[in-house]
């Protein structure tokens, strides 16, 4: 609307500026079904109020741009009030804000009549035009109606005599915040809706597209909703770790191990282990938190169970750095290697006996593992849907399931055989103990009875069920 009231035009009266401010308020408001007031739309509209006032007063472009600009700023602290969603959210409207920026970008050359090239490429004014066209459209929701975010512009074909009204009509009976804009030699449209095919072919009715963009809301809101997460979590003061203190070496043996999870620490404490530094498959300790651990167990040879293969390197860095005692990594993988070898400890044996027997145990030990899919992706031949429920047989993708305790079961019996004789199911933090009672009881119905089932609360994240088959 202000480039059609300035259109041709090589200089321009406070009267001009304000008449284009005006027929560009008009074209936003048109061109939304339901306007929306506490958006973009109340801005420029307060603006060109006070630019209008202020010309009565007087012709200095100066003095009614500022005008302009103070009421746009006056509109915009107003938005939350006008906007339940605004005020919940603590924050003002952000198309809004934009504007005022603009008009105070236009002020500032007014006065000073130097212009600044930003050089912004094709591409980066495309997504700036976009972006404004798409607060110009925000009707404010809390709940997303409808999936798709369809944008698109129409080479109108000056052969076709439809009005944009009838399009802008149909828009309306298959989605919401609706924009037709009617620019002569184009339209541009913006809906939210189910159907975004629908819509491009009624588009097409009135020429050809030259630009389309289709967004999924819902996955932008779960994406968003994660990294605000995220963030806050981030922002968080975390609490001061607590250090440990160097020991003397008196003993002959000892045992620091790694695993996440108040539970899964617990056990491995209660097994012998002197030291269990945090940590598992999405947060790795560093050589320095391991080398503390080492240096804080009162023993001449110190046993590393890394209990991840992601961990070893840092657990093998460690070895040269300590001078006053040995140290010996155990190449434990996965949990229940750890377990398995901590449980192969013979105090009355030497230390290259004991080193020798705990290999022997983690080697074996199968291992079972249920998590859940962080995100869409194709792996191994399966098709894998944000949220699927994952059953890993030794590290191997077996099972994708809905329910963690079923695939617990069917990864279990895979790992089984006529030999077994102990299963230990350690349930994670997103299970209760519910379910693992229910998890036990169906495999107890399933498998041989001189299987010896145990459960073992281990609180570790990621994780579900770790799974031990001996």
């Amino acid at each position: 609307g202000i480039s059609k009231g300035l259109e041709g035009r090589e200089e321009i009266s406070a009267e001009d500026l304000v008449a284009a401010l005006e027929l560009g308020v008009d074209e936003a408001y048109k061109a939304v079904m339901k306007p929306t007031e506490g958006t973009i739309l109340t801005v420029a509209r307060v603006a060109g109020e006070r630019a209008r006032e202020a010309l009565e007063l007087g012709s200095d472009p100066v003095q009614v741009w500022d005008a302009a600009c103070m009421g746009a700023a006056d509109a915009l602290e107003e938005t939350p009030e006008l906007l339940p969603v605004l005020k919940k959210a603590g924050v003002v409207d952000a198309g809004g804000q934009g504007l005022c920026l603009i008009f105070e970008g236009m002020l500032s050359v007014f006065r000073s009549g130097i212009v600044l090239e930003v050089g912004l490429s094709p591409e980066e004014k495309a997504e700036e035009t976009a972006q404004f066209f798409r607060n110009v459209a925000a009707e404010f929701d809390s709940e997303i109606n409808f999936t798709y975010c369809t944008e698109f512009v129409v080479g109108r074909d000056p052969e076709v005599q439809k009005d944009p009204l009838e399009l802008r009509l149909f828009l309306e009976t298959i989605g919401d915040c609706v924009v037709v804009v009617d620019d002569e030699e184009i339209i541009k449209v913006h809906v939210h809706t189910e159907n975004p095919g629908d819509a491009l072919q009624a588009g097409l009715e009135y020429g050809q597209l030259l630009t389309v963009k289709i967004e999924n809301m819902k996955e932008q809101h779960r994406k968003a909703a994660e990294e605000n997460q995220a963030q806050k979590a981030a922002a968080e003061p975390q609490p001061e770790k607590e250090r440990l203190e160097p020991q003397e070496p008196t003993e002959e043996m000892g045992f620091i191990s790694v695993a996440a999870g108040d539970g899964l620490k617990e056990l491995f404490l209660d097994l012998g282990c002197a030291n269990v530094v945090s940590g598992g498959q999405t947060m790795n300790p560093s050589t320095e938190d391991l080398l503390e651990a080492v240096l804080a167990t009162p023993a001449k040879k110190v046993f590393i169970l890394p209990n991840n293969k992601n961990i070893l390197m840092a657990a093998e860095q460690t070895v040269p750095l300590v001078t006053d005692r040995e140290v010996v990594v155990i190449p434990t993988r996965t949990i229940p290697q750890g377990l398995s070898a901590m449980l192969a400890f013979d105090p009355d044996l030497g230390a290259e006996e004991n080193q020798e027997a705990m290999l022997e145990a983690a080697g074996n030990v199968d291992t079972g593992l249920v998590t859940f899919a962080a995100r869409d992706s194709e792996f191994g031949g399966h098709t894998i849907r944000h949220g699927d429920i994952l059953g890993l047989k030794n590290g191997k993708l077996e099972y994708i399931e809905k329910d963690p305790v079923a695939a617990c079961v069917k990864v279990t019996r895979s790992l089984s055989s006529k030999r077994t004789s102990f299963i230990t199911l350690v349930y994670g933090e997103g299970i209760t103990q519910e379910q693992a009672e229910e998890a036990k009881r169906r495999l107890e119905d399933k498998l041989h009875s001189d299987v010896e089932i145990t459960l073992v609360a281990g609180g570790q994240p990621v994780y579900y069920f770790i799974v031990s088959v001996e």
